[in-house]
């Protein structure tokens, strides 16, 4: 359902979230390094992130990105919506053009409760949040209570 670009993306903001702040920021490439992400790859996705708020980043011999409190007040909706079309969280599980409450695909109505609490879940929850789930890597526990 999400792009690499969001995966990656919703990683590294967590990673950043953890180990950095505005006196300890880390570079693309080491973050790249310590996530296994492709350098190039996550560094233009790290730039349109800063671009659009989500992060801050510093340029120069002791630059890098970090989260500022502010950023740390986003959602992974606010990362995802940044970087991918949201539209397609309204769009049918089985890729079913005419799919609706009115005229459902056969797993609509065991889809729908699903997503609509996934949806909530990602706007509801900051980076903050989000980010000490991820330190403490149980998921489930926080996410989904």
């Amino acid at each position: 359902m999400l792009s690499k670009a969001s995966k990656y993306a919703i990683t590294a903001v967590l990673h950043l979230a953890n180990k950095t702040s505005k006196e300890k920021k880390l570079g693309s490439k080491k973050l790249a390094n310590q996530l296994n992400i492709p350098a190039p790859f996550l560094a233009k996705t790290l730039q349109e992130l800063t671009r659009k708020g989500i992060i801050s980043s510093i340029k120069g011999p002791h630059g890098g990105f970090y989260l500022s409190k502010e950023n740390e007040k986003k959602t992974l909706f606010n990362i995802i919506d940044c970087l991918d079309d949201i539209e397609k969280f309204n769009q049918c599980y089985l890729g079913q053009p005419d799919c609706s409450d009115e005229k459902p695909c056969v797993v609509h109505h065991l889809y729908m409760p699903f997503k609509k609490e996934l949806i909530k879940k990602l706007k509801d929850k900051t980076i903050l949040e989000m980010a000490k789930v991820y330190t403490n890597k149980d998921i489930s526990s926080e996410f989904y209570n």
